[in-house]
């Protein structure tokens, strides 16, 4: 890089009105006269997993001092997919993303910052700092706050939030008392962090690192773990060096460092809303991806990792058994080895050093736990283009299942027919009219699948939606069902009784009904009115596109 942004707005006596207003906040011309780095922190004491931002990001703004930077830190919205799960509050969680993008990038322009440092650890905070950074082109690393530690004991496993939800359903069948629920509730997570599970958060973590854009090892560190912060600490020192560099984002996002890391991603048994962030953090690097390049990816890549849903063990096992390095050393014949990462070392370099397979959570490239990878696409004359499911989290019996379709306009009706006992042995559970548009804002149907787990139906039922899932959800399941219900996808016209096939080894998603009955059925059919009539909802309804792209707001025109 030739001159620094900032210089360009700092100048004497040009801009000393802009020199002015900075020394009014107690920065001196020594600040001034070095590298502006950003320091975009979405720390808050809503979010568990970024509940300790606030310490790391001191140890950022430590290393940008050692460097010879000046930090500036500003704040970042971050919601929490948890707290906002099973009411009105998850129609706001991927909307979130784009206002995150378009937070950072409004920030970062507008102060003609040098860089920018990335502090983020959840579901869309993640995807939408990636987001940013590959639009505004500036250096960038991602530092994110760590998972949370495993809990209690229950059910076979290190407890998490999730076994809250599972464990609702085993007290409503009987399975539990309330004395054990409410032990569960003070014990299930005993520290801060995104949730221990590889759920979106995590899977987004590990994602950043496996495009580049973390620091080799430092995706999956605990969020309680003194290493936490001295590799925060070392990302600041780094993020002064790519300023002298010339190392920007778009050097480390693009084609080939994404296709890493969709490996990665099915490689882990990663969640399924990676279907909805690569096409948007492509989009917004200008390489756009298709889901038929995705599923080509996903199917040619083996299952090399397993965690928590498709086993017992949880985000720190991962990262005490080599995390994202160690599954990127067993890819290597698939990677693009020479993809640049932050560290300024290739990613074959860096994956080189990683360790060998330990065998229980990570196996080797030669006996995997599985010969494709852990997320699937599925399309079929209920999904033309396009449905997501995760192998991973399901059991090689229901990889095939058919059954009686039970329909639902809303998560709403189907949770509470969930719980009441309403929902039988072999039947799938169609919850429509909850994508982009129609949600708006594709909700997750996490808490059907795990009312369904609590209830004893996980082996024998299936959920089909155009909403979308958790990372942590198990069972049969297919999300993301694209066109969505809103915009007249056949999902719309499936009524009760029809069979419904999920066919994962073929890649089918099928409605048993006649092609002329479909056609039929969707002459008939009429759009609902919008379900928000105002404020950002209302504008993100109208604006989103379908799941198969990603659910972007396009904002590249004339092309």
């Amino acid at each position: 890089m030739s001159a620094w942004r900032s210089k360009s707005i700092l100048k004497q006596p040009e801009f000393s009105m802009h020199r002015a207003l900075w020394k009014s906040m107690g920065y001196s011309d020594y600040d001034l006269s070095r590298p502006m780095i950003g320091v975009a922190n979405s720390w808050n004491r809503v979010v568990p997993g970024h509940y300790n931002l606030n310490l790391v990001s001191d140890y950022v703004k430590q290393g940008i001092l050692q460097s010879g930077g000046t930090p500036v830190e500003f704040g970042i919205m971050a919601p929490c997919d948890g707290i906002a799960q099973s009411h009105e509050g998850m129609h706001y969680i991927l909307p979130s993303r784009d206002l995150i993008a378009n937070d950072v990038e409004m920030m970062v322009q507008a102060h003609r910052l040098d860089a920018v440092v990335l502090l983020c650890s959840c579901d869309k905070i993640v995807p939408g700092m990636l987001m940013a950074a590959a639009r505004v082109d500036v250096p960038a690393i991602i530092v994110v706050g760590g998972p949370m530690e495993g809990g209690c004991a229950f059910d076979g496993r290190a407890a998490d939030t999730t076994s809250l939800t599972e464990g609702l359903g085993m007290l409503k069948a009987g399975k539990i008392d309330e004395a054990t629920y409410l032990w569960l509730e003070n014990t299930a997570t005993p520290t801060c962090g995104s949730c221990a599970f590889l759920g979106t958060a995590n899977t987004m973590c590990s994602v950043a690192e496996a495009l580049g854009m973390c620091l080799p090892g430092s995706a999956t560190i605990p969020a309680t773990h003194a290493d936490r912060l001295r590799s925060a600490q070392a990302s600041g020192r780094r993020i002064v060096e790519m300023v002298h560099e010339g190392v920007t984002a778009r050097d480390i996002i693009n084609r080939k460092s994404i296709e890493n890391a969709i490996r990665l991603s099915t490689a882990i048994g990663g969640s399924t809303n990676v279907a909805l962030h690569f096409p948007a953090i492509a989009y917004e690097a200008e390489c756009d991806i298709t889901m038929d390049e995705f599923e080509t990816l996903c199917s040619t890549t083996p299952h090399i990792a397993r965690i928590f849903p498709a086993a017992a063990p949880n985000v720190p096992d991962f990262h005490s058994a080599g995390g994202v390095p160690a599954v990127m050393k067993q890819l290597l014949s698939l990677i693009h080895r020479d993809a640049l990462t932050v560290n300024g070392r290739t990613m074959g370099e860096n994956a080189a050093d990683a360790p060998e397979p330990e065998g229980t959570v990570i196996r080797s490239f030669e006996e995997p736990w599985g010969a494709s990878g852990g997320l699937a696409i599925l399309k079929g004359n209920l999904a033309p283009d396009t449905g997501i499911t995760k192998p991973a989290a399901i059991v090689p019996e229901m990889h095939t299942f058919t059954g009686k379709a039970r329909c639902f306009d809303s998560e709403e009706t189907a949770n509470t027919a969930i719980l009441e006992g309403h929902v039988q042995e072999g039947e799938v559970v169609v919850i429509r009219y909850e994508g982009p548009k129609g949600g708006p804002g594709m909700r997750e149907m996490y808490t059907a699948m795990k009312l369904l787990y609590g209830r004893g139906l996980a082996l024998s039922t299936a959920v089909v939606t155009d909403g979308r899932f958790s990372g942590t959800n198990n069972g049969c399941f297919v999300g993301h069902v694209s066109p969505e219900a809103a915009e007249g996808g056949p999902l719309a016209i499936v009524e009760d009784g029809d069979t419904i096939t999920i066919d994962v080894p073929n890649r089918s998603l099928h409605l048993h009904v006649s092609d002329e009955e479909i056609a039929e059925r969707l002459s008939k059919w009429k759009p609902r009115a919008p379900k928000f009539k105002r404020g950002y909802l209302a504008l993100y309804s109208r604006l989103a596109t379908s799941a198969s792209r990603g659910a972007v707001i396009e904002n590249r025109f004339g092309e």
